[in-house]
């Protein structure tokens, strides 16, 4: 019973009545919501061993990839396409490994000098920055150093060294077994969908997925290789050491959202800093930099992305934060294309659309994939396409 404010007369008018939920939503609710727990979990104590496998799952799309290149462009036979696109990616990828570890230990040789300059030249930034600020006194880099564990970060980075090499090697392991499975992947396919019809549908959903993922790849190295170009020339003419090394760390970076643009933006000005005995190559390459990932970023690769780079901007910033915390580097790394998985997945089915309408930028996951109200639930919503035997 309530006072009416007006008179003081108590009011009877009945209370809303409260939303019932049907009892089968709730429970189907209270399922979704555990089983989704359980999956990250598992994917978080599991991610010693599921981490090598998802990369060796996005190299194996890599070579598929390559190989249908191959098979359409060069006149290699189709028989050969398939090793030489293998031969090409693990290339590539052991290439990429020995570009970083080799590039990182010759940055910090005696030959470059840059070791030997490190410590006087940070003085020199704490004295001038000192003098901007009105500070009269500020500490040196080694009274700096001294505040620091600086055996415990050397024996972390070792430590993330020797997992990166031993993460690799399972991944070629994984790599080669999920090659010898792709024989019989068809006669699985077979069995667990024996009708047409329905096999047909998983194909689809399968051609989805891997035309979202190549698609992504495809933008990325295509920008990431504009946006190198330009770096690079950019470097040489300011006269960093190094600048095909950073060149190669802005394009692997590239891969990362937001914070691979945060390194190829900053990373080479502060080294800039530590090899010039002035600012203005260091202001210079900051200011050239951030010009060229701002055009790439809001001009060049908007144009390049097709509906299956649908993505929310608030759905990429969660999924890097999301899988980051669960896989480390490896999880930034494809956080973006295991969004895009999923979208391509949850679209497919008219009970989870909601959910890619909500992963997707502007509430349309696919165009040709309207909603069909008359299907029961759990059923796809796309519209049939010819369907392969």
């Amino acid at each position: 019973m309530t006072i009416d404010a007006g008179g003081g007369e108590p009011d009877h008018a009945p209370m809303k009545a409260l939303i019932a939920l049907p009892t089968s939503a709730v429970a189907r609710n209270a399922l979704v919501t555990i089983a989704i727990v359980a999956t990250g979990a598992a994917v978080y104590w599991l991610r010693d061993i599921l981490t090598p496998l998802a990369m060796a799952i996005f190299l194996l799309i890599m070579i598929d990839g390559v190989k249908r290149f191959i098979e359409e462009r060069t006149r290699v036979p189709d028989r050969y396409a398939g090793a030489a696109a293998l031969i090409v990616i693990v290339l590539l990828f052991f290439a990429s490994i020995a570009i970083i570890v080799n590039g990182a230990a010759g940055f910090f040789s005696e030959a470059s000098g840059v070791s030997s300059r490190i410590g006087p030249r940070i003085d020199q930034i704490l004295i001038d920055g000192g003098r901007v600020l009105g500070i009269e006194t500020v500490p040196t880099a080694a009274e700096l150093m001294t505040q620091l564990d600086v055996r415990s970060y050397l024996a972390s980075a070792a430590m993330q060294a020797q997992g990166a090499l031993t993460g690799a090697f399972f991944v070629l392991i994984y790599l080669g077994f999920l090659i010898a499975s792709q024989s019989g992947f068809r006669r699985k396919i077979v069995g667990m969908f024996p009708d047409r019809t329905a096999r047909g549908e998983a194909l689809e959903v399968f051609q989805r997925v891997r035309g979202g993922v190549e698609g992504y790849l495809w933008v990325q190295t295509v920008t990431g290789a504009l946006i190198c170009a330009a770096a690079w020339i950019l470097m040489r003419a300011v006269g960093l050491q190094n600048a095909e090394f950073w060149t190669f760390v802005i394009f692997i970076v590239g891969f990362i959202p937001v914070l691979g643009g945060a390194v190829a933006g900053l990373a080479p000005p502060l080294f800039a800093l530590v090899q010039f005995e002035t600012y203005w190559q260091a202001a210079l390459l900051l200011g050239g930099l951030q010009t060229i990932l701002f055009i790439s970023g809001n001009m060049i690769q908007p144009r390049m992305q097709g509906d299956n780079q649908n993505i929310d901007p608030v759905v990429v910033l969660l999924s890097l934060a999301f899988w980051g915390k669960l896989w480390g580097v490896v999880g930034m790394f494809l956080s973006t294309p295991l969004a895009v998985m999923a979208m391509a997945i949850l679209a497919e089915f008219k009970g989870s659309r909601w959910m890619a309408i909500l992963l997707s930028g502007d509430g349309k996951p696919y165009e040709d994939s309207p909603p069909d109200a008359e299907k029961p639930e759990g059923t796809r919503v796309n519209s049939p396409r010819p369907k392969p035997d």
